[in-house]
């Protein structure tokens, strides 16, 4: 009796871990009253944890907060990286990742929301260039462009700029050196990363909304799973909150309080 109740008892729990490993998103945030959203320390103006209070701030926390308080939970940040924020939602640490790009490789690993906003490309001159008013400008072979390597502006210059003299650099930082020491003469950037470099080092040049306007999106990433109820419930409110105006207000609002940019700073033509 008692060797029957412990099969019993075993069979009970081996059961129980089996579903709780295959508990969807929206179940576990429903059990658990916690939304856990991936947070990158010093990812200026996306996410930012002040060193006195270690609050987050940034685009990523007000928006985990405004979602958890629509779902009726209280929200979780957890510290990850770009780099394994993927790995964090396939490992189950994090319901969702703010700001995160679907590129074809990433889309074969975790699912994504409707696009959270419009990451407007812009062309970041050396000081004398001549304004840049079209891309075509640009797509010659005297035009000597930098980017930094496998990011969005990457994919965008290659895909756009194919005449182009085009140098991939080990990172933002160092493809702003290579325009600044007149190396290069523009650095294709997004402008939530063009705007605040401009305004804490002006020195560097200027910067273009070169037409036709050409956007990245980006989303939110979520665990891969066949269970749409969290996907559906993160696209409603984001919908919501694009109505109302939220996601532009979120943005310019953080711009200026972390990156100094103010609102009436953005070109005309960027709609986020």
């Amino acid at each position: 009796m008692g060797a029957a109740a412990l099969v019993v008892a075993g069979v009970s729990v081996t059961g129980a871990a089996l579903a709780q490993s295959g508990e969807s998103t929206m179940d576990r945030v429903k059990r658990t009253k916690e939304l856990r959203v991936g947070a990158v320390a010093g990812a200026i103006p996306y996410f930012n944890k002040d060193l006195v209070s270690q609050k987050w701030e940034g685009f990523g926390p007000d928006f985990g907060e405004s979602l958890a308080k629509k779902l009726g939970v209280n929200v979780k940040f957890v510290e990850t990286t770009w780099g394994n924020a993927v790995l964090d939602l396939q490992a189950n640490k994090i319901d969702l990742m703010f700001a995160m790009a679907p590129t074809p490789q990433r889309m074969e690993v975790v699912n994504f929301s409707k696009p959270l906003l419009n990451n407007t490309f812009t062309a970041v001159c050396k000081k004398g260039h001549a304004p840049v008013q079209t891309w075509e400008q640009l797509n010659t072979p005297d035009a000597k462009v930098v980017v930094d390597i496998g990011s969005n502006q990457d994919q965008f210059a290659t895909r756009a700029l194919p005449k182009a003299s085009i140098s991939r650099l080990e990172s933002s930082g160092a493809a702003t050196m290579s325009v600044q020491t007149g190396r290069s003469d523009c650095q294709v950037l997004v402008v939530l990363l063009s705007q605040p470099l401009i305004a804490k080092r002006p020195d560097v040049g200027a910067v273009y909304v070169p037409t036709p306007v050409e956007t990245a999106n980006t989303n939110v990433g979520l665990r891969k799973e066949s269970n749409k109820d969290f996907e559906n419930a993160v696209n409603a409110w984001l919908d919501e909150s694009r109505a109302k105006g939220e996601i532009q207000a979120v943005v310019l609002k953080n711009m200026e309080k972390l990156a100094g940019v103010k609102a009436e700073s953005f070109p005309k033509e960027v709609k986020f």
